[in-house]
């Protein structure tokens, strides 16, 4: 089930309960409470002082409840300036220290000088069929650590064509959605 519209709420952590803005725009998406309440628990062992990217942040729950959960860094990707301020008008306001929002489009953004993730958020608008091309951008340009996890969230009917040193690690639905963890090999 999805939030009421212009507010969703961080589910755990130190911002646990906040509410965060979200911009009324065309395709954006939020991560279901319950879906990032399961992500979460697998991530948990992982979390403390990881280095994340969201990669197609939209509203940007995922990376701030990723901070709200121990997360050193999280560089936030988006291209509609009007959620990219909304964005940033949320970190500001909620005091969560340790996020940057670009505002570009994720394949643009991937041109630039790689930094190393441990932690990937990738859910791309579902019109835009970005995984596969975004997956290889991040394998091939050094955008990963070593063992990386990498999100994917996908139409519930599409499995992503995936780099083959990306191990399905665990996986569910909701609704029409698919949502996968994977591990870098």
């Amino acid at each position: 089930m999805k939030a009421a519209p212009g507010r969703i709420r961080i589910i755990g952590g130190h911002l646990r309960n906040s509410r965060l803005n979200v911009p009324d725009l065309p395709g954006l998406r939020p991560t279901s409470e319950r879906v990032r309440e399961t992500l979460f628990n697998w991530l948990a062992p992982t979390m403390s002082g990881v280095r994340a990217l969201d990669l197609c942040a939209g509203t940007g729950a995922l990376g701030i409840e990723a901070l709200s959960r121990g997360a050193a860094l999280v560089q936030f990707v988006e291209p509609a300036a009007a959620a990219a301020d909304a964005l940033r008008g949320n970190l500001t306001r909620l005091k969560a220290l340790g996020g940057e929002v670009t505002c570009t489009d994720a394949a643009r953004f991937l041109q630039r000088p790689a930094q190393s993730f441990g932690l990937v958020f990738l859910d791309p608008p579902f019109a835009s069929q970005l995984w596969t091309p975004l997956a290889q951008q991040l394998e091939q340009g050094g955008w990963l650590a070593a063992s990386a996890q990498i999100y994917v969230e996908s139409p519930r009917d599409l499995t992503p064509g995936l780099p083959p040193n990306w191990m399905l690690q665990r996986e569910g639905h909701a609704g029409e959605v698919r949502y996968a963890l994977y591990r870098r090999t």
